[in-house]
């Protein structure tokens, strides 16, 4: 017997929290309500675009012999040293003059040399095209939204929305009873 009342008070209890639990459950319902002023809202906004800006300009070239030979160089040290050897008394004194006019040899080759390379030279102008990318910027307004002021049950609400609702507004109400 003690088994059956206790299963009874069980089923009881379970049937009695299900009928609370529809009890208490939210009732939502959706109206239409009148908007009562609905204003744009905008806000500046830069923009940038960017193009291509090209120009036409002149430039030196110049044109120069390919081909470097030492040979001037290396004639100049021998010729040198040659001398110099040739200058010197005794043997010592040779090596010294031989060294010096060597040096010397190779100097004066080099200085010949780069005057003949830049009087080869050819000096002239090329026209060439130059581009950069330069930016515009402007300023416009955006639109970012509507806020909109609505009456509700006598009540005046504000929300702001993406789109402009028009005459009225949809709202959703909930009911649920405060326990």
């Amino acid at each position: 017997m003690k088994i059956v009342n206790n299963v009874a008070t069980s089923i009881l209890t379970a049937l009695l929290g299900a009928g609370l639990a529809s009890a208490v459950s939210a009732s939502t319902s959706y109206y239409e309500a009148d908007v009562l002023q609905s204003t744009a809202i905008f806000r500046a906004v830069e923009t940038s675009t960017p193009r291509q800006e090209c120009w036409l300009e002149e430039v030196v070239r110049e044109s120069r012999p390919q081909y470097r030979s030492n040979t001037p160089n290396i004639l100049g040290a021998v010729i040198g040293g040659a001398i110099g050897n040739a200058v010197g008394h005794n043997k010592s004194n040779q090596r010294v003059g031989a060294v010096v006019g060597a040096v010397l040899g190779a100097s004066v080759a080099r200085d010949i040399s780069y005057s003949n390379r830049n009087r080869n030279r050819n000096v002239y102008y090329e026209t060439v095209e130059r581009c950069e990318t330069v930016y515009d910027s402007y300023i416009e307004d955006r639109l970012v939204g509507y806020d909109v002021v609505y009456s509700y049950n006598n009540r005046e609400y504000t929300v702001r929305t993406q789109r402009d609702p028009g005459a009225t507004i949809r709202v959703r109400v909930n009911v649920e009873p405060v326990l």
